[in-house]
C-alpha cells in the first residue's frame, strides 16, 4: 500500500561516474562538504520528497559506494550500470530494476550524486509543475551569467521546450541563450520507458543519451516543459577539487546564514564552519575560527570559540568553550573549557565543572563543580563532585599493555604534580601533598604524602660548573652571606 504522503513513483540518482578529474582514490561522490558526502546530500534531497522507490546507479568503485549508500539509506535500491555508456543507459538500467515485479506508473525524477546543494524544495516544485501541467518531460533549468559549456534550452512560442542544444553545436544566436540544462528531470514513467527503448548509441561518443528522450517524447505528442531556478548553486556539480571547494563554501555560507536568522550570533561568518548535521539553540554565540562538525549540539547562551573545533560534542546551556579541540564529549551546563584544551572521546564534564588550560581528557567523567584547571591529563577516570585537581596532576592509566581506571571521590583536594597510578581509588574529602605518587587507595579524609628527605649538596655549582654565570652568582651570594654578620656587628 502506498502511503498517503507519497511523492513521485521513483527517484533515480545517477552515481556511476569515475570522476577522474578529482584525481583521488576516493570516488567523486564520496567526497564531503558540510560533513556529508555529495551522494549523501543527494540522497537526503531525494528522500525529502517522499518517493515510493529510490534507486541509485553505480559502477566505479561499486563495492565502496554500495557500502556507503547502504549505511546512509538502507532502503535505496543499488543498480549496476552495464558496459553500455551514457546517462540514458544508466536510467534505463534503474527503470528495469524498479519495474521488476510491477511496472512503475507516475512520475520518475532523475538527479545526480554530485549535485550536493540541490534542495528538496526545488525537487518538490519540479514534480508539482510536471504533474499539474501533465507534461511528458519537465526539465530543471538554470539561468547563468556565463553559460559557456552548457547545453542551451530551446523554447517554442508557447514556452514549451523544443530542444536542448549542446554548446559546441549551438549557433551564435543560440550561444546568447542563458538558460541551460541542469540534467535533472521529471518524466512520466511510461513515456520514459518507451523512449529509452528507442534511444541508440549512434553518435560520436557511442553513448545512450538521456537528452534524446525529450525529442522522442515530443514526437509522440507529449509536452516538454521546464522549471527555471535562478539559484544556480542548486544545479552545480563538482567535477574537481576546485568546484568541490566552491560548493562547500557556498553550502557553509547558507548554513551559517540560516543559523544567524534562527537566533545564533556568529561574530565572523567568514571563519566559522558548521556542518549540516549540527544543531544550535537560540542565543548561542560563536566566536571567530570556530568549526562545528558531526552531531555537535550547542544549547542556549553557550559561547564557543575562538579557535575551537568540536566534533560530536554536546555543549550545555551557558557553557563556555575557548580554544579547544574536542570530540565525542559532553560539556555540562555552565561548565568552562579551555583555553588550549583537548577533549577526547568519552569525556563527560558536569554542570559548572572546569577543564582548563593545557589539559587533555579521555574517557573520564567529571562531576558537578569539579575543576581540572591546568597542565594535566585525566584518562580512564571518574571524578566526583566539587573536587579540585591541582596543577600538573595526571592519571597514569596505562601499564604498557592494559588501561586501568582511577576513581577520585567528591570534595577531594590534590596538590600540584600528583600522579595517580591506576588502578587506584581516592575517597571523599581526601587530600594529597605536592608531588605525591598515589599507588595505593586513599581513605576518605586522609592526607596522602610521598615524602623523601631533601638533601642539598652545598657548593656543587661552583665546584662542577666553574666559569658559568650560575657559578659567578652563587659565589657572589656566598661571599655576601659570609660578610653579613660582621656588617651587622659594626652597625650595633
Amino acid at each position: 500500500m502506498i502511503p498517503e504522503n507519497a511523492g513521485p513513483a521513483a527517484v533515480i540518482v545517477l552515481a556511476a561516474g569515475a570522476g577522474t578529474r578529482m584525481k583521488s582514490r576516493t570516488p567523486k561522490i564520496l567526497h564531503e562538504i558540510g560533513g556529508l558526502s555529495m551522494v549523501g546530500h543527494a540522497l537526503r534531497a531525494a528522500r525529502s520528497i517522499n518517493p515510493q522507490r529510490l534507486a541509485i546507479v553505480v559502477r566505479h568503485e561499486r563495492d565502496l559506494v554500495e557500502g556507503h549508500v547502504a549505511a546512509l539509506d538502507p532502503q535505496a535500491l543499488i543498480v549496476d550500470q552495464d558496459d553500455v555508456p551514457g546517462t540514458g543507459r544508466a536510467v534505463e538500467a534503474a527503470l528495469e530494476a524498479l519495474d521488476a515485479g510491477q511496472a512503475l506508473a507516475g512520475t520518475v525524477v532523475v538527479t545526480y550524486g554530485d549535485v550536493p546543494l540541490l534542495s528538496g524544495e526545488l525537487l518538490t516544485e519540479l514534480v508539482a509543475t510536471h504533474e499539474f501541467e501533465g507534461n511528458a518531460v519537465t526539465v530543471l533549468t538554470a539561468v547563468l551569467d556565463d553559460a559557456t559549456g552548457y547545453g542551451r534550452i530551446l523554447r517554442g512560442e508557447d514556452g514549451s521546450v523544443t530542444g536542448i542544444r549542446e554548446h559546441k553545436d549551438s549557433s551564435e544566436a543560440e550561444k546568447l541563450i542563458r538558460e541551460v540544462n541542469s540534467g535533472i528531470y521529471a518524466f512520466d514513467a511510461a513515456v520514459l520507458r518507451d523512449a529509452l527503448g528507442k534511444v541508440t548509441t549512434d553518435n560520436a561518443q557511442g553513448e545512450k543519451y538521456l537528452t534524446d528522450v525529450l525529442g522522442l517524447a515530443r514526437e509522440a505528442g507529449g509536452r516538454v516543459a521546464a522549471v527555471v531556478t535562478a539559484d544556480r548553486w542548486q544545479v552545480e556539480g563538482a567535477n574537481d577539487r576546485v568546484q568541490l571547494a566552491a560548493l562547500g563554501a557556498e553550502l557553509n555560507r547558507r548554513t551559517v546564514e540560516a543559523w544567524m536568522r534562527a537566533g545564533v550570533t556568529v561574530v565572523d561568518p567568514a571563519t566559522t564552519w558548521i556542518d549540516s548535521s549540527v544543531t544550535l539553540d537560540e542565543d548561542v554565540r560563536l566566536l571567530p575560527n570556530t568549526q562545528l562538525h558531526g552531531a555537535t549540539t550547542v544549547a542556549r547562551d553557550a559561547v564557543v570559540g575562538p579557535d575551537t573545533t568540536l566534533t560530536d560534542v554536546t555543549v550545555g546551556e551557558g557553557a563556555t568553550v575557548a580554544r579547544t579541540h574536542g570530540s565525542g564529549s559532553v560539556i555540562g551546563p555552565r561548565a568552562a573549557v579551555g583555553p588550549f584544551t583537548y577533549l577526547r572521546p568519552g569525556t563527560v564534564l558536569g554542570e559548572k565543572g572546569k577543564v582548563g588550560a593545557f589539559y587533555e581528557t579521555k574517557n573520564v567523567t567529571i562531576g558537578r563543580g569539579s575543576k581540572l584547571s591546568h597542565l594535566g591529563y585525566a584518562g580512564d577516570a571518574e571524578i566526583g563532585e566539587d573536587t579540585n585537581i591541582g596543577c600538573g596532576n595526571i592519571t597514569a592509566n596505562y601499564d604498557g599493555e592494559k588501561k586501568h581506571r582511577t576513581v577520585i571521590g567528591s570534595g577531594v583536594r590534590t596538590g600540584s604534580n600528583t600522579v595517580f597510578v591506576a588502578p587506584v581509588t581516592v575517597g571523599d574529602g581526601a587530600y594529597s601533598g605536592a608531588g605525591a605518587v598515589i599507588r595505593k587507595d586513599v581513605p576518605a579524609g586522609a592526607l596522602a604524602l610521598s615524602v623523601a628527605a631533601q638533601r642539598n649538596a652545598e657548593g656543587w655549582v661552583p665546584a662542577h660548573r666553574p666559569g658559568t654565570r650560575s657559578a659567578e652568582l652563587a659565589q657572589a651570594a656566598t661571599n655576601d652571606s659570609s660578610s653579613t654578620p660582621a656588617s651587622t656587628e659594626e652597625g650595633k
